[in-house]
């Protein structure tokens, strides 16, 4: 086990999310209860305390934003407009996670992602 030098945010959606996928999909949609399953994790570099997590998810909410809404509407055509640090709090419930843990033997790979 390695620890790593980082510390994240869960996030997991809340009932306007669910409510923008069901009103933008005309494909069939996962419950809340489904969505609300699995969480997505967002790394950055370590914090020490609570300002330093709400300095991080300033810096860092609308890549986080546009990343979970990409993954249901890529080409931007129901996107929310404007984007902004209010709505993304009201979208999705944000626990903070200090530590991060590998248990793996593997290497850790890293894929970088281009959103824009």
């Amino acid at each position: 086990m390695r620890l790593i030098n980082r510390s994240g945010i869960s996030i997991k959606p809340k009932a306007p999310f669910h409510e923008w996928l069901l009103a933008g999909s005309e494909e069939p949609v996962p419950s809340l209860e489904e969505l609300r399953s699995e969480a997505n994790l967002y790394l950055f570099d370590e914090v020490d305390s609570d300002e330093d997590f709400t300095s991080e998810i300033e810096q860092h909410w609308l890549t986080i934003f546009e990343n979970e809404l990409s993954a249901w509407d890529e080409f931007q055509d129901f996107w929310p407009k404007p984007l902004s640090l209010d709505l993304f709090k009201s979208w999705f419930d944000i626990d903070l996670q200090l530590m991060s843990f590998d248990l793996s033997d593997q290497p850790l790979m890293r894929a970088n992602l281009d959103i824009e």
